[in-house]
This record gives C-alpha cells, structure tokens and sequence, in this order.
C-alpha cells in the first residue's frame, strides 16, 4: 500500500491507470491474494484507488479524503514521536523543520 501511495504522490502512477490484478501482484510479490485484495481494499476505502464492478482497481483522481481535523489527527502520533527522539537527540526545532521540509521534498522528487 505504501509503495502504491508514494507512485502516486511521484506521479509514476496516475489517474485512471489499472493497478495489476490481485493474482497477478500476488504471484508477482509471492504473498496470499487475500492480502492483496485486502490491501486494494484499503487503497479504495482511503479513496487512492477506485474499484470498478467487475473490472481493474484503478488509482483515483487525487483529492483530499480527509478533513483537516482528520488529516491532523492521524499525523499527530508521528509528530509527538518525532519530537520526543529530536529532543533526545539535541536537535533544534529549526534544525527538525529543516529535516522534515528536506525529507518532503525528498519524497515528492522520488
């Protein structure tokens, strides 16, 4: 799920474009494609990809899913535990911004 988050985020994946069947990634990741249906499923429910009756899962136009509060609330728990090891470690806040708007920028070039 992660990987076909950060395609989409990069642009390697687009609009429209199908995802491979579920036996397909399954047998090409050598995982059970319950997993994979799985995954595809939570891929949809987040509104990354739309599932399509009786065809492929396709990646979804991109729009926000979450309201803000929502988007806050699930990234909070990452940010209290960034802070705490920052701190740990001696970083300043203008030293973890920095870090953080590297890594975001990082993340979108990839």
């Amino acid at each position: 799920m992660d990987q076909v988050r950060q395609a989409v985020v990069r642009g390697v994946l687009v609009p429209g474009e199908a995802l491979p069947s579920v036996r397909t990634m399954a047998e090409e990741l050598l995982i059970n494609p319950n997993t994979v249906a799985r995954a595809y499923q939570e891929l949809v429910r987040d509104g990354v990809a739309e599932s399509q009756a009786g065809k492929a899962v396709v990646i979804a136009e991109r729009r926000r899913v979450y309201v803000a509060a929502e988007r806050q609330r699930r990234i909070k728990p990452m940010l209290d535990a960034l802070v705490r090891e920052a701190e740990v470690l001696g970083f300043s806040s203008d030293e973890v911004q920095g870090l953080v708007a590297k890594a975001m920028k990082k993340q979108i070039q990839e």
